[in-house]
């Protein structure tokens, strides 16, 4: 074997992918019973559970140039999103989503016209140019230095971004912010009608990955395997979380992580004909929600809604009942008959990325033995995708070599 990739992520599979593109003789090992690592959908009586709830951006770079996003058939959410705020529930997204949206976008404006236009400047701004500077400031820190107002931030963009950094604090360094940001700008988010697992799995195709086989170390021939089984390779690619790469790989520094809960419910009728995200600042909760089933009808079985609900930074189940109060009042209606279909509290759902942190780590621990994910480039889908083809390109400069 010239190649063993530990892991069938999304960094995993690109590498092998590009390995593979080149001629590499290679082998995904994959401990789970499917492909996806975090990136993982569910199917629970006809619902399709996100392991976490998660959002596609067609907009990043790596993900247009590695997969057929068009396959995938995306269905889009608003680009907007409702906010409760202390003057009501305010729509804000663009007047063609119908008067609720001219209403809130008119509203907002009103109360504070300084914010909107300092919106739309910092709009324009990443929509037109990407910058890499490090400033080495957070994104909170960046907010306050576009001098938007307390309760812009803290209403509508702290529980926004909260929902995809899964950092209460916004200390995520203000590169990341501007990379999703200008990503959200570009393109908007999706989910794939399948769930956000047809990714990986159209990532897979072809290529020859064993699941079901967790590694236990790396030997100085390959890699051996917690059954005993020994696999002998040129080169060895470590595709797993950052904890586990640092446990494998000595010289691998473990990232910190920010955790998310994730509820499912089942309703009977959808408690919100729109396809867009619901923020709550009014609440340290910081809930963000969204109706799956209106966004991509083929989330849930004909006659139910599905509708999912996320507190960031937190793994903790026992936070339901909470939860459950404040979607009663997000989408004004009873949620008392909703059943909880399932939930997810993951503890390492993203790793950290604070202010100064490196764009990118280095790929290659020593010859023959490389490391990738999502904790060596940026938090996201982006950041897993581009790091395996980084680690692909290292392996393929040594075997040439």
């Amino acid at each position: 074997m010239d190649v063993v990739v530990v892991g069938g992520g999304l960094a995993g599979l690109s590498a092998a992918r590009r390995l593979r593109r080149a001629g590499a003789e290679v082998v995904v090992l994959e401990a789970g019973d499917d492909v996806g690592g975090r990136v993982r959908t569910d199917v629970v009586d006809g619902f399709r559970l996100d392991r976490g709830f998660q959002v596609l951006l067609p907009a990043y770079p790596a993900l247009r140039r590695l997969a057929d996003v068009g396959a995938l058939r995306p269905r889009p959410f608003t680009r907007g999103t409702i906010a409760m705020t202390g003057s009501g529930r305010r729509w804000l997204a663009g007047p063609w989503h119908g008067l609720p949206a001219v209403r809130g976008a008119a509203g907002f404006v009103a109360g504070r016209p300084a914010d909107g236009a300092r919106m739309a400047a910092l709009a324009a701004r990443d929509v037109l140019k990407a910058d890499r500077a490090d400033t080495g400031r957070s994104t909170a820190e960046e907010l306050r230095r576009w001098g938007l107002t307390r309760s812009t931030v803290e209403e509508v963009l702290r529980p926004f971004l909260a929902g995809v950094f899964l950092d209460r604090e916004l200390a995520t360094s203000s590169r990341l912010f501007h990379l999703i940001w200008r990503s959200f700008l570009r393109g908007g988010g999706v989910l794939p009608a399948e769930g956000m697992q047809a990714l990986p799995r159209q990532l897979a195709a072809g290529l020859p990955v064993r699941t079901g086989v967790e590694v236990g170390s790396i030997t100085e021939d390959g890699v051996r395997t917690r059954d005993g089984e020994d696999i002998s390779a040129r080169a060895v690619v470590v595709a797993t979380d950052g904890d586990t790469a640092a446990r494998l790989l000595p010289g691998v520094e473990a990232p910190g992580w920010h955790a998310v809960t994730t509820f499912y419910y089942r309703a009977g009728a959808s408690p919100l004909r729109s396809p867009t995200l619901l923020v709550d600042g009014l609440d340290d909760l910081l809930v963000n929600t969204a109706v799956l089933s209106e966004v991509a009808p083929g989330y849930a079985p004909p006659g139910s809604a599905l509708i999912t609900a996320s507190v960031p930074d937190r793994a903790d189940p026992g936070l339901e009942p909470r939860v459950r109060q404040r979607l009663a009042r997000m989408y004004d209606t009873d949620t008392r008959g909703w059943e909880l279909l399932k939930t997810y509290a993951v503890p390492k759902a993203l790793p950290v990325f604070g202010p100064g942190a490196p764009l990118r780590r280095p790929v290659r621990v020593r010859p023959g033995r490389y490391v990738c994910g999502d904790h060596r480039d940026t938090p996201s889908v982006q950041g897993a995708l581009v790091s395996g083809q980084r680690a692909a390109s290292a392996v393929l400069a040594d075997l040439v070599a």
